[in-house]
C-alpha cells in the first residue's frame, strides 16, 4: 500500500515569520524615530507618520496572513489577468487618476486622498507570478530564443518603457533584475545572461548620456564625490554620510540622532539606514543587515524545497527583489551607488511597499507550508 507523503500544511517557516514580524515593529519604531521633526514640520503633529505607519503595518499584517492561507497555485491560473491588470494600472498614471509629485507620476488616486496606490510596486508582483508561471508551464521553453527567452524580453521593455514614463528608473531596473534573475533560475544559459546583462546596461548608460538637460548624469556621477555640489546633488548623501559616521561604533542612542532634525530630506524614506547608523551605530546596522540575510536565506531553502517549478520560481523571484532593494538601498546611503530611490523592506516609511512585501512573505509561507517535512 502506498504511502503518501506528508506535507507542512499546518505550519510555515517559523524563522521567516518571526524576522518578517521583528523587522516591522523595528520598521514602525525607526519610522518614528526619524520622522518626528519631519512630520511637526509637515502636519504639526509629532505622531502623524507613526499612526499611518502602523495602520499599514496591521493591513500589511493582515495581507501577510491572507496569503500564507491562500493557495499559491491558483496565482497560475490568475497569473495572465494580474499581468494585464498591473499594465492596465501603469497605463493609468498618464490619464486624470495620475498624480505627480515631486515631478514624477508614480500614485494613483486623488490629491489629498489618504490612500494612493503604485502600480509600480504592484507592477513587481505581477511580474513574478508572471513569469514564474510561464516559465514553470514548459521548463524547456528557457532554452528556446524565440519560447522563452524573446518573451521575457519583451516583457522587461514593456515593464521598463511604462514605468520610465513616470519616470522612475530605479524601479525600472529593479523589475527586469527580477525578470532576469527569474529566468537565471529557471535554466538561462550563461551566454544569453551575459548577453542580456551588457545590451541592458549599454542601454541604460544610452540613456542618461543623450538626456536631455543631463539630469540623470548629474546624479549617476554625484556620488563619486558629493562634496563637489554639497548644497546641490550631493547634499542628501553627505548628510547621510554624516549620520552614519556620527553613529560610531554603538550609536548615539534611540532617538537622538542629529541629522533627522530636517538636516537629511526625508529621513523616514529612502535614506532610514543613515538615520538607524546614526542612532544604533555599526553594530546595530550589522545586525540588521544580519537579519535580512538570514531572510533571503529562508526564502532560497523555501524556494529550493518547493514541491513544484511555479513555487520554486515564485519563491526564486521573491527573494531577488527582497535581495536587490537591501542591496541598492544600502549602497545608496553609503553613497557606493548612485540615487535610486529604493526604499528599505519593512523599515522605510510607505503603504504600498510595506504591503508588497508582506503579502510576499505571505506567499512565501504558503510555499513552505506545501513543502514535504
Amino acid at each position: 500500500m502506498a504511502v503518501r507523503k506528508k506535507t507542512r500544511m499546518k505550519s510555515g517557516d517559523f524563522a521567516l515569520t518571526i524576522i518578517v514580524l521583528g523587522l516591522v515593529v523595528f520598521g514602525v519604531i525607526m519610522v518614528f524615530s526619524s520622522s518626528y521633526y519631519n512630520a511637526i514640520n509637515d502636519t504639526g503633529d509629532p505622531y502623524d507618520y507613526l499612526k499611518k505607519d502602523v495602520v499599514w503595518a496591521m493591513l500589511g499584517l493582515g495581507v501577510m496572513l491572507f496569503c500564507a492561507l491562500f493557495d499559491y497555485r491558483i496565482y497560475a491560473k490568475l497569473a495572465s489577468l494580474i499581468l494585464v491588470t498591473s499594465i492596465v494600472l501603469l497605463g493609468l498614471l498618464f490619464t486624470p487618476l495620475g498624480i505627480t509629485r515631486n515631478y514624477a507620476t508614480r500614485w494613483l488616486g486623488m490629491e489629498n486622498f489618504t490612500f494612493t496606490l503604485m502600480p509600480g510596486e504592484v507592477a513587481k508582483i505581477a511580474a513574478i507570478i508572471f513569469v514564474a508561471w510561464y516559465l514553470s508551464k514548459d521548463p524547456k521553453r528557457i532554452r528556446s530564443f524565440t519560447k522563452g527567452v524573446l518573451p521575457m524580453l519583451l516583457l522587461c521593455g514593456l515593464y521598463f518603457g511604462l514605468i520610465i514614463l513616470q519616470p522612475n528608473l530605479s524601479t525600472a531596473i529593479t523589475i527586469c533584475g527580477i525578470i532576469i534573475g527569474m529566468m537565471f533560475v529557471a535554466g538561462l544559459h550563461i551566454m544569453y545572461l551575459a548577453g542580456i546583462v551588457g545590451v541592458g546596461a549599454a542601454g541604460i548608460l544610452f540613456m542618461i548620456m543623450t538626456d536631455e538637460g543631463g539630469y540623470r548624469l548629474k546624479r549617476l556621477t554625484s556620488f563619486l564625490d558629493p562634496f563637489q555640489d554639497p548644497l546641490g546633488d550631493g547634499y542628501q548623501v553627505i548628510q547621510s554620510l554624516l549620520a552614519l559616521g556620527s553613529g560610531g561604533l554603538f550609536g548615539v542612542g534611540l532617538g537622538k540622532s542629529i541629522q533627522k532634525t530636517l538636516y537629511l530630506p526625508e529621513p523616514q524614506n529612502d535614506f532610514i539606514f543613515a538615520i538607524i547608523g546614526e542612532e544604533l551605530g555599526f553594530i546595530g546596522c550589522l545586525f540588521l543587515i544580519a537579519c535580512y540575510i538570514v531572510l533571503i536565506w529562508r526564502g532560497v531553502h523555501i524556494a529550493l524545497n518547493a514541491p513544484d517549478m511555479f513555487g520554486t520560481l515564485l519563491a526564486s523571484g521573491i527573494t531577488t527583489m527582497l535581495a536587490l532593494q537591501v542591496i541598492l538601498n544600502i549602497a545608496v546611503v553609503t553613497s557606493s551607488m548612485p540615487p535610486t530611490g529604493i526604499t528599505l523592506p519593512f523599515i522605510s516609511y510607505g503603504g504600498n511597499a510595506l504591503i508588497l512585501f508582506m503579502g510576499s512573505m505571505g506567499i512565501l509561507l504558503n510555499i513552505s507550508r506545501h513543502s514535504a517535512r
